[in-house]
């Protein structure tokens, strides 16, 4: 694949390589030599690795975790995006991947692809980011590009990463080629992956632009070059933040519409209608993701830098999270009206992934809305064809196979997510009660929607 920018790419003159029988590439000394390292094999960098691969070029990867490293060499893949296929394809064309951090200094390209979550305060935590930068200061050869995907607060880049590979004697914009790109991934999405979804792009110095962005036009549709690392950071954020704000709008305008009695799923499809001017946005049980939940707090650890709060993000974060309390207030609505307590309730959980489609439970609201049942005094089971077992503060879940007997049995059911394979009509037809906090039921005297 060619991208739609080709820019010459800087830095020293790459040393010469010779194919070996089996087309791999080989220094002069006989060691394999990689167009790409990718640090971290999850849900960010094996669709960069598997992209990478499909264009031709030689990728290893790089984990702390075993098993993940054991399960894709077997073939086993882990991730909703890449099947056993496409892995058996990667493999096929040289893929490998390592604990192994010495395939580093073979690589012409790094990149960093780490989670940055939040600690308990709610504060970022780049541990990982600091250890994978380590480890390419270890091995950093000059000549090499160096790029961080990894979601984090503008600044990190330069601030962060750039010291600790430093501390390799190279200097970045000299002597190795350093920026960054945020990750767009979005788990599941059978429209836009990695290579049609446009890569932005900011570097260190232009000649690392140029370079980075030559990199991801071998194998990405169309890269958009920024004028730094600090700009490239934002955009994500900015992104994310947009989409974290307008989910709490609507929201919040679920709780009062309920009490006012309006139908606010119906106004949102009207106001679709308009074709300028509004983007549709729906109500749930709350944020869930390796995005929505997370990345709006590093903008707001950023501002709170400077001395002074992000109130739209800290409104929307306060709104988003008492979702799952709100949907519990919900269901014990729904029971008193059956003259039934919570306490000794059968409550049953549908689809507890924090997206449709996908196995992917990453800080999805299905745990606080158990939680918060549970202590209550609910019998909880759950239903969700791709997570085979589910626990909740280490307490396992029930899970429940046949979907009929399973809202026939309960006495309430919560959809939560609504999974293609959920059959709609089962749960309108068999259930007792059931709030639909994803607005896809049809509306009954048993049905609420949230």
């Amino acid at each position: 694949m060619t991208g739609s920018i080709m820019v010459p790419q800087g830095g020293p003159e790459e040393e010469v390589t010779v194919p070996d029988h089996q087309g791999e590439a080989t220094d002069a000394g006989g060691t394999r030599r990689y167009d790409l390292a990718v640090i971290g094999l999850g849900y960010v960098g094996m669709p960069l690795a598997k992209e990478a691969c499909a264009s031709g070029l030689r990728v290893v990867g790089v984990d702390v975790d075993p098993a993940k490293i054991e399960s894709l060499n077997a073939g086993r893949s882990y991730i909703d995006d890449l099947t056993d296929a496409d892995l058996d394809a990667m493999l096929g064309s040289g893929f490998t991947a390592t604990a192994d951090d010495s395939v580093i200094a073979r690589s012409e390209a790094v990149v960093i692809c780490v989670p940055t979550p939040l600690d308990e305060d709610h504060r970022p935590d780049l541990s990982a980011v600091r250890g994978a930068s380590a480890a390419v200061a270890r091995n950093l050869t000059s000549g090499s590009l160096v790029v961080l995907e990894s979601t984090t607060w503008p600044g990190t880049t330069d601030e962060v990463v750039r010291p600790i590979l430093e501390q390799s004697g190279l200097k970045a914009g000299a002597d190795f080629h350093l920026a960054f790109s945020p990750e767009r991934i979005d788990p599941g999405n059978p429209k836009f992956g990695l290579s049609n979804t446009p890569k932005v792009v900011g570097g260190y110095t232009d000649t690392c632009r140029d370079r980075a962005s030559a990199f991801y036009a071998r194998f990405v549709e169309r890269v958009v070059p920024v004028s730094g690392t600090r700009e490239a950071e934002m955009a994500k954020l900015l992104e994310n933040t947009y989409r974290h704000v307008n989910i709490a709008l609507v929201n919040e305008m679920a709780i009062f519409c309920d009490e006012l009695g309006i139908d606010l799923w119906e106004a949102i499809e009207a106001a679709a209608t308009k074709p300028f001017g509004f983007q549709k946005f729906l109500p749930g049980p709350g944020v869930g993701g390796h995005c929505i939940p997370v990345d709006p707090s590093y903008l707001s650890y950023t501002v709170r830098k400077l001395g002074y709060p992000f109130r739209f993000v800290e409104l929307a974060q306060e709104i988003n999270e008492r979702m799952p309390s709100y949907v519990v207030n919900r269901v014990q609505r729904l029971l008193n009206r059956e003259r039934k307590a919570v306490n000794g309730s059968r409550v049953l959980l549908l689809g507890v992934t924090y997206k449709p489609d996908i196995a992917d439970e990453r800080e999805t609201p299905a745990v606080p809305v158990a939680r918060v049942l549970r202590e209550l005094g609910a019998e909880l089971v759950f239903a969700d064809p791709y997570v085979s077992s589910w626990a909740v503060d280490g307490v396992p879940v029930p899970r429940e196979e046949d979907l009929a007997v399973a809202v026939e049995s309960a006495d309430v059911t919560v959809l939560l997510q609504q999974h293609a394979a959920f059959d709609l009509s089962v749960v309108e037809d068999r259930a007792r009660l059931v709030l639909d906090t994803r607005g896809v039921l049809a509306e009954a005297v048993h049905i609420e929607r949230l």
